[in-house]
């Protein structure tokens, strides 16, 4: 299986999905035209993904903003790793937010709340879409 591999850009995040170390990176700032059509390739991804997983798979998001639309496809990607965790793999979502930005942060415990995956808050300094 191929890496999935997506540039960011100022409406959309970078996107690293490594089948071979089960490294997920989610990075950047999430406003795309279109956020069905951006997210539908990482789904697809992580679908094909689960038919074969990595032992251990690690999401990462890093995100300085995301809108609505992309809130409930970044909820389906969390979805679509439920079942990669229930087959007996190890799954985690790394949250990333800066120290000062309590909504990013309410957001990962919301998502934490509704999502049957085990989430670990990182506060960082700076949001990075590199």
């Amino acid at each position: 299986m191929e890496p999935l591999h997506l540039e960011g850009s100022p409406k959309t995040p970078h996107v690293h999905f490594d089948p071979a170390s089960g490294l997920l990176e989610l990075k950047g700032r999430s406003i795309p035209e279109n956020s069905i059509d951006f997210y539908k390739p990482l789904i697809d991804w992580i679908e094909k993904y689960g038919r074969n997983p990595n032992a251990k798979t690690a999401l990462h998001v890093q995100l300085e903003y995301f809108n609505t639309s992309s809130s409930k496809c970044i909820l389906d990607v969390f979805k679509r790793l439920e079942p990669i965790r229930s087959a007996g793999n190890e799954v985690t979502v790394l949250w990333h937010y800066e120290a000062d930005d309590e909504d990013m942060l309410e957001a990962g415990e919301d998502y934490s709340g509704i999502i049957n995956l085990p989430f670990k808050m990182i506060q960082i300094a700076e949001v990075s879409g590199d």
